[in-house]
């Protein structure tokens, strides 16, 4: 079968649009993670492409079929929104809590259980589950709830939840606005849906502010090994990563809120496209869409600046919960938020000297350092930190981007990816196996098995995703991320 990818070189490919109209999709991967895209994967991509008002469209080593678009995509627009290439759990994102511990203290594997009970304390797991199951977690209120919703990390919000305000100035965003710019839009909006009893169980999804939910989402305790490129060290330095000493990684998004937002969202436009007699692009109602300045538009971007503000806020929440269960096992633990990064969010950006929505599902921004959105932060001269999850046995890393990222725009892949459905995974894959491979690892859990449908093997060859990204000369390395232990639940997502 010949190959439909044009190569260029050995980490980089471009696919034709489909009739060869418009820009071709840039392709990042080796041969052999290119061999690993299914056909379903590369159609989504295609037809994505071909979408009313799509200009650039970028497949990373990790894309797997999606909703719509495939996941691990990036999809820029200066004249429609689409929320499938946001996806049904707005903002899901990656954080990086970095801790004083020195690695030698959690060698013990009593004390890793300690931290584990301490965390699931604090931060609970599972479809639905919130506070009322974490008896040591923080209590939200509804009021407090809407003003996370419409603040994201303000000032006010981090001090009622006792989260360190500063860490706000190390989120890539850490407040989102409605569609005209302002906060009293977003309260308009979340007002108008609760009073048409768009949310009769509102303070029930609020209660899930600092938890993880299920399926893919997790927390990983990490020991931090940092490269030993002196330029990368002193990288490190500003991120304030330390060598040999424990972090917290964490993955999550905006729960059982967002998903009911995206969810209304899809059925809304749905309902619009049939009255407006339009088309679904390549036949496919997921990739519906609103041309900007409609009110359809507007609604939709208040909607995902809503989710996104409480998946901001979940993980901030969970960050402190941490550190608090990090605080009742080892007296005079210390931690500082690393960064906060999304890869589930469309955020208006340049791309070819045109301001567009830039749309990543799976997909992580990667602004290197220059960049002019970076002017005003820690990391202007830097670039920002990059949070890439592989598994826990092949560990993860941080990564810096480097000035060709312009070509992906300005995006990486948002870790390893899927190379099995979570019912293959179940089917080929042996449970005794799985739990003996984290036992040979030393890497501890909380559950009384590993979901084997997350298990390793159910992703792609880690190495050969980031070779991917540092062969395309997208990215370097920081550092490593070694994982201890890992809290994270049996059952599916409900987001």
């Amino acid at each position: 079968m010949t190959s439909p990818f044009h190569i260029i070189n050995e980490a980089e490919a471009f696919l034709p649009a489909r009739d060869n109209k418009g820009k071709p999709i840039t392709v990042i991967g080796t041969e052999a993670i290119r061999n690993g895209f299914d056909q379903t994967c590369i159609e989504q991509a295609l037809n994505s492409r071909s979408a009313p008002g799509v200009t650039d469209l970028v497949l990373n080593p990790d894309a797997h079929a999606g909703y719509g678009a495939p996941v691990g995509c990036v999809m820029a627009s200066p004249t429609h929104i689409y929320p499938g290439p946001v996806g049904v759990d707005i903002k899901c994102s990656m954080s990086l809590l970095q801790m004083n511990i020195p690695s030698d203290e959690i060698v013990d594997r009593t004390v890793r259980r300690r931290l584990i009970e301490a965390i699931v304390a604090r931060t609970p797991t599972g479809p639905g589950r919130g506070q009322r199951e974490a008896k040591k977690s923080r209590r939200v209120s509804a009021a407090l709830g809407v003003q996370a919703c419409t603040e994201g990390a303000s000032k006010a919000v981090c001090e009622a939840l006792g989260i360190p305000p500063e860490w706000a100035l190390r989120c890539e965003d850490s407040q989102h606005y409605g569609h005209d710019g302002n906060v009293s839009t977003l309260h308009e909006r979340l007002d108008k849906m609760r009073a048409f009893n768009a949310f009769p169980n509102f303070e029930n999804k609020m209660m899930q502010l600092g938890s993880y939910g299920g399926g893919n989402h997790f927390g990983e305790c990490e020991v931090v090994q940092l490269d030993s490129d002196p330029t990368m060290r002193a990288t490190a330095e500003v991120f304030g990563l330390q060598d040999d000493r424990v972090a917290f990684l964490s993955h999550c998004g905006s729960r059982g809120f967002g998903n009911i937002l995206a969810q209304r969202q899809f059925k809304a436009l749905e309902g619009f496209f049939r009255t407006w007699g339009l088309d679904f692009p390549a036949g496919d109602k997921q990739l519906v869409y609103a041309p900007l300045g409609t009110p359809e538009a507007d609604a939709y971007l208040d909607d995902m600046a809503l989710g996104a503000n409480f998946a901001t806020v979940n993980h901030m929440l969970i960050n402190a919960l941490v550190l608090e269960a990090f605080q009742e096992v080892l007296p005079g633990t210390t931690g500082q938020l690393v960064y906060f990064i999304s890869h589930n969010i469309a955020r208006q950006e340049v791309v070819d000297n045109q301001l567009s929505w830039v749309h990543r599902k799976g997909a992580t921004r990667a602004f290197p350092g220059g960049h002019h959105a970076l002017k005003d932060t820690p990391f202007a001269a830097t670039g920002h930190p990059i949070l890439l999850p592989g598994n826990p046995r092949d560990g993860s890393v941080v990564m810096v981007a480097k000035p060709e990222a312009v070509k992906s725009c300005y995006s990486v892949n948002h870790g390893a990816g899927r190379c099995m459905g979570r019912k293959a995974a179940a089917r080929a894959l042996d449970q005794k196996t799985v739990d003996a491979d984290f036992e040979s690892n030393d890497i501890l859990f909380n559950s009384r098995q590993y979901p084997i449908d997350e298990a390793p093997n159910a992703y792609k060859d880690f190495k050969e995703v980031l070779r991917s990204v540092e062969s395309a000369g997208l990215a370097q390395q920081v550092c490593k991320l070694k994982a201890r232990f890992v809290i994270k639940d049996a059952a599916e997502a409900d987001d």
